[in-house]
């Protein structure tokens, strides 16, 4: 009789499906243990360093003043009532200056006034002064425009450390007759320039570099005059023509002041300046402010030699040398006033540059680091790092500095670096990079790149909750 095996209850088998869900469930929960787990990498990749700034110590310079001590020794001086007298009347004079000026007739080491006949003369940090009835008020005065002259900040160009020189020499166009080819401009410059570059070394340091062009045209038609061409104000506005004139010939990023010596062509001659009225100007020369000088000349028809004359090279470089100190700032004397011709500058010019100078540089550093801090404040997506926070850090030591320093040279020094680490720090790259890259940017990059990813994957997980739910009811 045969028998029959048949199957216990201990066969496996996969109702229902159970198997395959356990490895569908596995599969979406790898996914969001991947996702999980890649969070904090994300997180740390996309995060922007934000290091705290010295805020309270940047509000606290706001409220910082630049002094500049002055002491006047009055010499020659019978009636000691004289000196304190003149102390009040310059201070009036200069009280919005930031001078804290002293006046007696003890040794000092700044300025000595002697009062004796004869015109004003100024020499180095002296000045002789004529005795008169009215002389204090008039001192006073004197005193006032020598340490705090008058000066057309619009004209200035702003301090650099360094300075490059550019010395061009333009032909309108050679090839239409008669031209200058070459001009003996490293013996114009040591004459008549490098006593003022000098005196002014310790404040800039200067390259020079020049070249001749041969064929400059200009952008615009001067205006036809009876005997010749003219330039209207509105055309010397234009008059460089930055599309085809090359007037720098190095590449630095020093910037640059321009001196430009314009020779007309043929069809163009004599090319002359006019006034608001249309008429013709005694001079031949203006200034752009700012940027440079430029000086027209127009050869004589009898000039037998492509180069410069010499009585040109000195008129022409002494405008330079003129249009140089009114863009570096240099302040001017009195009319009336002497001084040494041997000199170039004197004290009282010299020192009236470095105060105006340090001021610039100290309220430029301020307003500066003031805006640095507003627009970390304001701009949360802003990054800080270590290499702009170290920069504003060394601008407040630099400024910190300068308020402590003695000496008029080393305020100016610390000023400027003051100054250049706090702009360094404003431009600095990795700071600009996210400037204008707000929050609902990132939305829109990061939206449509996992939106597609994520959107199934939540879809599946709810699925399968809902499915083991229904499981275990």
């Amino acid at each position: 009789m045969a028998s029959h095996v048949h199957p216990t209850d201990t066969t496996l088998r996969d109702p229902a499906g159970l198997f395959s869900e356990s490895i569908r469930r596995l599969i979406i929960a790898s996914y969001w243990l991947v996702i999980i787990a890649a969070i904090p990498l994300w997180w740390q990749t996309t995060s922007i360093e934000r290091l705290s700034l010295p805020t309270s110590r940047v509000h606290a310079q706001a409220a910082n003043t630049l002094r500049f001590p002055v002491h006047i020794r009055l010499e020659n001086v019978q009636d000691d009532s004289l000196a304190p007298a003149l102390q009040q009347f310059v201070q009036e004079r200069t009280q919005t200056s930031g001078l804290d000026v002293t006046v007696d007739d003890k040794d000092a080491d700044s300025y000595t006034i002697t009062l004796a006949g004869g015109p004003p003369l100024v020499m180095e940090r002296q000045l002789t002064y004529p005795v008169r009835s009215g002389t204090l008020p008039a001192l006073a005065d004197t005193l006032a425009a020598l340490l705090v002259p008058p000066v057309d900040v619009h004209r200035v160009a702003q301090y650099s450390p360094r300075y490059r020189l550019a010395f061009t020499l333009l032909n309108e166009d050679a090839a239409a007759g008669t031209s200058i080819s070459s001009w003996d401009v490293s013996r114009a410059i040591s004459r008549h320039l490098s006593p003022i570059l000098n005196s002014l070394s310790v404040l800039h340091n200067f390259t020079v570099e020049s070249q001749v062009q041969f064929h400059a045209p200009l952008a615009f038609s001067p205006v036809a005059l009876p005997h010749g061409y003219g330039l209207t104000p509105e055309d010397l506005t234009v008059f460089v023509n930055s599309a085809e004139w090359s007037l720098s010939s190095s590449v630095s990023n020093d910037p640059v002041l321009h001196f430009i010596l314009f020779i007309p062509s043929e069809s163009h001659k004599p090319l002359q300046i006019l006034d608001s009225n249309g008429n013709p100007s005694s001079s031949d020369a203006f200034l752009l402010p700012q940027w440079g000088g430029i000086v027209i000349y127009n050869p004589p028809s009898d000039l037998d030699s492509s180069q410069l004359p010499p009585s040109a090279l000195t008129s022409v470089f002494s405008t330079f040398a003129h249009q140089l100190l009114i863009l570096l700032g240099v302040p001017s004397l009195l009319p009336e006033m002497r001084t040494d011709p041997s000199s170039a500058l004197t004290g009282w010019q010299l020192d009236a540059l470095l105060r105006r100078r340090a001021s610039e540089n100290a309220d430029g550093a301020r307003d500066t680091l003031e805006s640095i801090v507003k627009l970390v404040d304001q701009i949360e997506n802003m990054p800080v790092g270590q290499d702009v926070r170290g920069d504003v850090q060394n601008s407040l030591t630099a400024l910190d500095k300068m308020y402590a320093s003695t000496s008029l040279n080393e305020t100016l020094h610390q000023s400027a670096d003051a100054l250049t680490l706090a702009s360094r720090a404003f431009f600095n790259p990795g700071m600009l990079a996210l400037l204008y890259f707000p929050a609902e940017h990132k939305y829109a990059v990061y939206t449509p790149l996992f939106a597609s990813a994520v959107i199934p994957l939540i879809a599946a997980a709810m699925r399968e909750f809902r499915a083991w739910r229904k499981e275990r009811r």
